[in-house]
């Protein structure tokens, strides 16, 4: 306790009701903008009540994109949304699974720090839940804390529980509980319904937790009445009940929230001075965001994961920021990778399109779709960018262009005897899949003179990595004297990082996925070249 008020961190809760996927990182990330403009020092955190230890080994067409940080964890796609909001890095700290803290707690238990005594959820699993959201919010002003799932899930019941007991912990002047819920609109009676976001409230209520803020998403914008009655039935003030209807863009929630006054509102609850907040970024962004460019760009984007909108997010957020900054207007066009089979049916997909990504990806189901995609590019001189996995087909392609017809990577064909991509020797035999890959920011040196140094403008960068396959340096001879040149390289190492093919007015692979460094404000200098070249070929 003492240690508590020496920091004097006060903690956001933010929980969700009636159902999932309503945009609870989204209102958190906007709010915690808002506070940080106001020179508050804010960390967030998101606990997720799946069993995994973190979200390393999740399908992406289940769970969308993994997201990863500097030091290298594999989180919750919410995490981008925290660092494309507040432009900070996230520590791994602001990502807790349930399956860490059980883990932890097992762990404990086999080493005898119970001394005998009975484990049980409470306080055993609650306590270790409390001191990972103390120690991630050290040193920060306001701390948010993000509950995944929906309330009256049985699997988040432990985090719940533990914030209702760290908000008792640290008292009523530092912390506030923010619920976000649903108002769906019957279209028959033509009118919106309340009882569902009643019933949530209720719900949170029976666990002890009594709400402060309301954010109520609808698909539509509901008339102000709304909250007159949100405010009666769920006990919230008025002034603290804001509409979220959707929106164009996300971007748009930091100025709904600021116009609902809800973070001046949050500043008076945690008894915090009122601070004023320079929003023009935000204002800005949102007028570029909201214009009608002259010039559109029609991109492909080349991917196997297609049963879920934010398997690739940060990827299709890094393409937007470089369009907004460029001035164009964008135009995605998925393409299954499976249904590439041959040069003659890329050709019908890929013709009309004025670039192509190849995204990240695990596996060998449509693997040699992104293959065909990557020959097509170069033997078309189409702009192409890949990320990852987009470098090592775009590395197997050129090699069987070069006439290594059986060229491929040990991860699709374990029995290649041209593997031009391969798992590095202390790799070869690893068991687990999960935390096993090349994870987090690595220093890469860029090659003086190549396209990739002239857009990043430096010689060393650092970028964030999630692979075990490198390229095989056996065949960068081979490779370069082709024409596909490596330009990247790791620091204090030979790994290939970048490659370029030369007489090409864009063709750029990466080893990193450099989506995850991509901001609204700051778009990364990679999506920016590859922007600037499919511009510069419709002029």
């Amino acid at each position: 306790m003492d240690k508590l008020k020496s920091k004097q961190t006060k903690y956001i809760f933010v929980t969700g009701g009636v159902l999932s996927g309503l945009g609870k990182g989204i209102t958190a990330a906007s709010l915690a903008s808002l506070l940080k403009l106001r020179g508050l020092r804010v960390t967030i955190q998101k606990c997720d009540p799946y069993f995994n230890v973190d979200a390393g080994t999740l399908n992406p067409s289940e769970h969308g994109e993994c997201f990863i940080t500097d030091e290298g964890a594999e989180t919750d796609l919410d995490l981008g949304h925290y660092e494309r909001f507040l432009d900070q890095p996230m520590p791994n700290s602001s990502s807790l699974m349930s399956g860490r803290v059980y883990k932890k707690v097992i762990d404990d238990e086999r080493s005898g720090k119970y001394l005998g005594k009975t484990v049980q959820i409470v306080p055993h699993v609650t306590n270790v839940i409390i001191d990972e959201i103390i120690k991630a919010g050290e040193g920060s002003d306001v701390h948010f804390v993000e509950v995944g799932g929906t309330i009256g899930d049985y699997e988040s019941l432990a985090f719940v529980e533990a914030i209702r007991e760290l908000s008792i912990r640290v008292g009523r002047l530092n912390h506030v509980f923010l619920h976000v819920v649903y108002i769906p609109f019957i279209n028959t009676s033509k009118e919106f319904k309340t009882k569902p976001a009643q019933a949530a409230v209720r719900e949170l209520r029976s666990l002890g937790i009594n709400p402060e803020i309301l954010a109520a998403r609808s698909e539509h914008r509901p008339p102000q009445k709304i909250i007159e009655k949100l405010s009666l039935f769920c006990g919230v003030s008025p002034d603290a009940v804001t509409l979220l209807p959707n929106a164009d863009t996300v971007y748009e929630v930091p100025l709904t929230l600021e116009r609902d006054g809800i973070a001046n509102f949050v500043l008076s609850r945690l008894g915090l001075k009122p601070r004023k907040a320079n929003n023009s970024a935000w204002t800005k962004l949102l007028r570029r965001i909201k214009k009608d460019f002259p010039q559109t760009i029609k991109v492909g984007i080349v991917a196997k994961y297609l049963d879920n909108d934010d398997a690739y997010i940060s990827v299709v957020e890094a393409l937007k920021s470089a369009c907004w900054y460029k001035g164009v207007n964008l135009d995605i066009r998925w393409v299954k990778s499976e249904d590439l089979k041959s040069q003659i049916i890329a050709r019908k997909y890929l013709h009309t399109l004025d670039g192509i990504i190849v995204p990240g990806g695990f596996g060998a189901r449509g693997v040699e779709g992104k293959i065909c995609a990557a020959e097509y590019a170069i033997r078309n001189k189409m702009p192409y960018l890949g990320l990852c996995l987009g470098l090592q087909v775009a590395v197997i392609a050129k090699a069987r262009i070069l006439g290594l017809k059986h060229a491929n990577s040990t991860e699709f064909d374990k029995k290649t005897k041209i593997p031009v991509i391969s798992t590095l020797d202390g790799q070869a035999n690893i068991l687990e899949t999960g935390g096993t890959m090349r994870l987090g920011s690595y220093p890469c040196v860029l090659k003086n003179g190549s396209q990739t140094r002239k857009l990043y403008k430096k010689p060393v960068i650092h970028e964030r990595h999630r692979h075990r396959y490198e390229v095989n340096n056996t065949y960068i001879d081979q490779l370069e004297s082709g024409g596909l040149m490596t330009v990247g390289v790791l620091q204090n190492n030979s790994l290939v990082e970048i490659v370029e093919h030369i007489d090409h007015p864009f063709f750029i692979a990466s080893q990193f996925h450099p989506e995850f460094q991509s901001r609204p404000f700051r778009p990364h200098p990679l999506f920016i070249g590859f922007v600037s070249a499919l511009k510069n070929n419709k002029k």
